[in-house]
């Protein structure tokens, strides 16, 4: 009798439990995602992007380079897709070519459509983009542009095959950390495994969370994750393309869960290093240590996020200083082989008439995700410093994206600027008409992100 009691009362807890738990959760609204992904590896040798000491085509690859998207719908409605990319950074023509065609086919606004990329300097040179880096000729610039349509091209069927493959899913929040980012404005490479060997702190500011996103079936099987981590990648400089340290984790992890889709977005890393690099092996290490952290978070308490999703985006125009006459240009000439492809390009500008851009726009975004996850995106090579400030005012698990939608150039925090060196002024690289950036930059770009979570 008092077994045939305790039966009976674990009975109508479990039943309360279903009435409560599964069984109307399944009635409730949820989100309904898609996914998909395309190889965009080239097929034909080009320009790697990212380092100006090459002198050649790429010659071969190690891991495949790959776009790929998930398209999110809350319950009422409301989409955004994100694209995560084994690129340096997506060009602004280019981005501008690709909202057009989805604001066009789909109705998504700026808000709606999140570009980012892994910023890998073994994927390829993009049209309109580092240009005075390379020696390029004539057949190098065709084909170039020939894979940079065929790549817009790939990111919008992408994302239209995720857009068309949306069914209900649960999303899932969590976060992580991993180590090997190492502020490379402060600390010698040649220093840094000495270091760490002696249990010496590194110096300067790092971020080394690794924000994570689950998408689980309705019956709880993984089928997307999507997470960030705030360091270059830089651990190769070959000729061979390759995904860097986040391809091999991507790799790892679809290895490891059978239909998951693996996705990476860079974060605040501008000033951040993997270091020691220069190796295949250590680019395989850092993928395994990042891939630990992920499959850390996976296992472990996983926070719930309600299928609400509201958006908001600005662009926030910041001056230029230091607009370049003939003989800055000239006496730049006498530094690198790139300040004399450059000098020759703007060169012929002035002698043309045409006025130099005064100012630049930086795109600015905002995500809420759920009742709470915040999701804040910054176009440029973006310092830690603004990962860091966005977490210290909007809470410690606040994702912050830097490299989002294009890339224009380093954008430095005040300190940086006032620090001066390569993060704080290297226009040369991005080919922009200017010494750097003028000094509110940071006061104007921390306004806007403060006005876009407002709205939120």
């Amino acid at each position: 009798m008092q077994w045939t009691k305790c039966f009976g009362g674990t009975l109508l807890v479990i039943l309360g439990l279903s009435l409560t738990g599964s069984s109307l959760g399944a009635a409730e609204p949820t989100w309904k995602v898609g996914t998909a992904k395309a190889v965009i590896t080239p097929e034909k040798a080009m320009w790697l992007a990212g380092y100006g000491h090459r002198d050649r085509p790429s010659d071969g690859k190690l891991t495949d380079l790959w776009v790929k998207v998930l398209a999110l719908e809350a319950a009422d409605g409301t989409r955004g897709v994100v694209v995560t990319s084994d690129l340096l950074g997506f060009p602004e023509a280019m981005y501008e070519t690709i909202y057009e065609r989805l604001h066009k086919q789909h109705g998504l606004e700026r808000s709606q459509l999140m570009l980012t990329c892994s910023h890998t300097h073994s994927s390829p040179v993009l049209s309109g983009a580092l240009y005075d880096c390379y020696p390029l000729d004539d057949a190098q610039r065709a084909i170039i542009d020939e894979y940079s349509k065929h790549l817009v091209d790939t990111v919008v069927a992408t994302v239209n095959e995720a857009l068309g493959a949306m069914t209900p899913a649960t999303l899932w929040s969590g976060q992580g950390s991993c180590d090997f980012a190492v502020n490379r404005r402060k600390n010698r490479e040649a220093d840094v495994v000495k270091l760490r060997q002696q249990g010496v702190p590194l110096r300067g500011p790092s971020d080394h969370d690794v924000p994570v996103l689950v998408v689980r079936t309705p019956e709880g099987k993984p089928r997307a994750v999507v997470f960030g981590y705030a360091c270059h990648s830089t651990t190769l400089c070959g000729y061979e393309w390759c995904g860097d340290y986040s391809g091999y984790t991507q790799i790892e992890l679809e290895k490891a869960h059978p239909g998951l889709q693996a996705m990476f977005y860079i974060g605040c890393g501008a000033d951040q290093n993997p270091l020691p690099r220069r190796s295949v092996e250590l680019c395989q290490k850092y993928g395994t240590m990042l891939t630990a952290s992920v499959e850390a978070v996976l296992a472990g308490d996983l926070k719930s996020v309600s299928p609400k999703l509201k958006t908001a985006f600005e662009f926030v125009e910041v001056g230029l200083e230091g607009t370049p006459t003939h003989e800055s240009l000239k006496a730049d000439t006498k530094i690198h082989a790139m300040y004399v492809r450059r000098a020759e390009r703007i060169g012929k500008l002035l002698d043309e008439g045409v006025a130099l851009p005064k100012s630049c726009n930086i795109p600015v975004q905002a995500w809420k995700l759920g009742d709470q996850q915040l999701w804040i995106t910054i176009g440029g090579e973006v310092v830690v410093d603004y990962d860091l400030m966005c977490k210290q005012k909007y809470g410690p698990k606040t994702w912050v994206a830097g490299y989002t939608n294009y890339v224009m150039s380093y954008v430095p925090s005040e300190r940086v600027w006032k620090e001066g060196g390569y993060e704080a002024n290297a226009f040369h690289v991005y080919g922009v008409p200017a010494s750097r950036w003028a000094p509110d930059i940071q006061k104007k770009l921390t306004s806007a992100i403060d006005q876009l979570v407002n709205k939120l």
